[in-house]
């Protein structure tokens, strides 16, 4: 039964979130196919694919346990934390699995790992808990970015392009403001403030078109066939406020919408590694 839950908490939905971006970054840092096949891309995938996830959701949920019980996504595709300690140790073991990512990567990825795992904790975990703080839960949620980071940065030694970061920090936040929409009236009952319940439903579809907007102009300061791929988002942003689509069943579409975006990325780096 652990496993079953701790399956379920690790939203297999959406593992891709943070493995993504490390297959990302690391097909863009690649000189050549092999690259991507290194040790230290595989121990970096492997992490962030489900260790990772059961830690970052597993914090999120232990801190969230009173919150939770006002919120019906925990009812249905998601799950509840009920105070197991079998879950405090698997989540516990998975923050200190992740230590050895800093063992197999050079220092040069360690301050991207180092993001990571600090925004993971204070953004659910109290003293600092972002996530009840109106555009710092926004902002904090470019931790999902930083695995990608730590790729590129340990297969090539140097940093990523800085406005692939800023493109890529602007997506998540997005991404998690557009997320918190469904939970506006079980924050408000639970008492949590974040910057959905801070702005209401209309003005929160416009903040995401507006920081979408943003990251992918950013993107396409980078390089202008990105505008494509991210150009998408606050266009499905303003469809969605627009449309009589339930908000709840929009945000469910984001998986595989974020996952061809993924994969045109993908493809577009190793086209760039056969040209």
């Amino acid at each position: 039964m652990t496993l079953r839950y701790l399956l379920t908490l690790s939203r297999p939905r959406f593992w891709l979130y943070l493995a993504g971006p490390v297959l990302v970054g690391a097909t863009y840092a690649a000189a050549e196919l092999s690259d991507l096949t290194a040790p230290v891309v595989l121990a970096l995938a492997a992490y962030f694919l489900v260790p990772a996830n059961v830690f970052l959701y597993g914090v999120n949920d232990i801190f969230d346990r009173d919150v939770d019980e006002h919120n019906p996504k925990k009812e249905a595709r998601e799950t509840r934390y009920r105070g197991s300690r079998d879950v405090l140790v698997a989540v516990a073991a998975s923050g200190v699995l992740g230590l050895g990512t800093f063992a197999v990567t050079p220092a040069v990825a360690w301050p991207w790992l180092a993001g990571f795992f600090a925004l993971a904790v204070a953004y659910s975990a109290p003293p600092v808990r972002f996530k009840t703080t109106p555009l710092l839960d926004s902002a904090s949620n470019g931790l999902y970015v930083l695995p990608g980071a730590a790729a590129y940065a340990a297969l090539t030694g140097h940093h990523p392009p800085l406005l692939a970061v800023l493109g890529g920090w602007l997506w998540t936040m997005g991404m998690h403001t557009f997320s918190a929409i469904p939970d506006i009236q079980p924050d408000r009952e639970a008492g949590i403030q974040t910057t959905a319940t801070w702005l209401g439903e209309p003005r929160t579809y416009a903040y995401c078109v507006a920081v979408w907007a943003l990251a992918a102009a950013a993107f396409a300061l980078l390089d202008p066939r990105l505008l494509a791929v991210f150009a998408v988002y606050p266009v499905f942003c303003a469809w969605v406020a627009r449309s009589a689509v339930p908000v709840e069943r929009a945000y469910w579409w984001f998986p595989y919408l974020n996952g061809l975006a993924g994969m045109t990325l993908t493809l577009a780096g190793l086209w760039r590694l056969y040209g």
